[in-house]
């Protein structure tokens, strides 16, 4: 064989790997949900299903305390929350934080060891937001946790910080580029899954409330009321969203979607994730970003912006956290907040068609 037939062997060989790189090497499972011929399947990697199992397995919750006894804000000082639990429960909700956020630094992670009652450590201050924020979860957004409600492990698993947050990007300018505009795309994101779709799902649909829905309700409507004035280009920022929340599920389009009727209602897991986004504007908005001033620089984005959570957050590969333990069940005290924003209700209670 020629040197030049030989250069061409392994270029050729080379290319061809490159392109099996991007595949799944079998077996792959398929399961039909839906009639045959219609395309209602959803596709499993059984490895990438053995890697999520590790990540979803629920503590065991530890035995319930005795509700008798002095209240832990008789006893404790500067207790915000949590202050009519029982010293016994108090502290066994106390002693489970510690397992599901800080298990290798313990108390101190938020506690000053010689002051537990100073607010010095910013750490402090947030985890009392998000207990906070996990009993709004729980009273005010039941249409999409139901009764299986959270805890702070559905997403922090053990890790001071959750595994899956997300930061405002980097701006990427390309407008004086040879290639143009790339308006964010063709940058290989792992937030939508390593395609070439706009990089950033997370801001404007988790944070900001930017149309969602582009189809028309008519075929090839050109004018009038019934066009529809969504470009290609807002369809592929819409596209992002669907793929981030198909990877952060480990589940493909038809568990939320009709392939004969991709606008349809029918299938209830699109109603639960119309109120999965909404809940997550909600807590971005309302919770994460005005802790903003409490958090030190190093724990903020390149645009100097508070980690925002995401469908990955909770969901972490999951089509349910955790695969649905009820693990708030045995943590009553974080299944009501004490106070509801009047916004919540509202948002849950819109007719999801009428408005995404």
């Amino acid at each position: 064989m020629s040197p030049i037939a030989k250069i061409a062997q392994l270029l050729s060989t080379a290319l061809l790997a490159s392109l099996l790189a991007g595949c799944e090497r079998p077996p792959i499972n398929t399961v039909q949900t839906g009639f045959r011929g219609t395309g209602m399947e959803q596709i499993y990697n059984p490895r990438t299903l053995a890697k999520e199992a590790g990540l979803n397995q629920a503590p065991a919750a530890p035995e319930a305390a005795p509700a008798d006894g002095p209240k832990a804000r008789e006893v404790y000082q500067n207790v915000k929350v949590l202050g009519d639990l029982s010293v016994a429960q108090f502290a066994r909700h106390m002693a489970s934080i510690t397992q599901w956020v800080a298990p290798k630094e313990g108390c101190v992670y938020c506690h000053d060891a010689q002051n537990f009652a100073d607010d010095g450590k910013y750490t402090k201050v947030v985890a009392r937001r998000m207990i906070e924020m996990t009993q709004h979860v729980n009273a005010a957004w039941k249409p999409h946790v139901a009764e299986t409600g959270v805890t702070c492990y559905t997403c922090h698993r053990g890790n001071p910080v959750p595994a899956q947050i997300s930061f405002e990007p980097k701006d990427r300018l390309y407008a004086n580029s040879a290639l143009g505009d790339l308006a964010g795309q063709n940058l290989a994101s792992r937030s939508v899954g390593l395609t070439s779709l706009p990089f950033d799902p997370i801001t404007p649909y988790l944070k900001e409330d930017k149309p969602i829905r582009v189809n028309g309700n008519e075929a090839l409507a050109m004018r009038g009321a019934a066009a529809n004035r969504s470009s290609t280009k807002q369809a592929e920022h819409t596209y992002g969203l669907m793929v981030h929340m198909s990877g952060s599920l480990g589940v493909n389009c038809t568990y939320c979607h009709n392939t004969r009727n991709f606008q349809s209602w029918e299938r209830p897991q699109r109603t639960t994730a119309w109120h999965g986004i909404r809940m997550a504007r909600d807590l971005n908005n309302d919770y994460l970003g005005p802790l903003k001033e409490s958090f030190p620089a190093a724990r903020l984005g390149p645009k100097g912006d508070v980690a925002k959570i995401n469908c990955a957050t909770c969901h972490q590969g999951a089509y349910k956290p955790l695969y649905g333990a009820p693990m708030a069940k045995d943590f009553p005290e974080l299944l009501s907040a004490l106070s509801v924003p009047a916004a919540a209700p509202a948002a849950v209670e819109a007719a999801p068609a009428k408005t995404q």
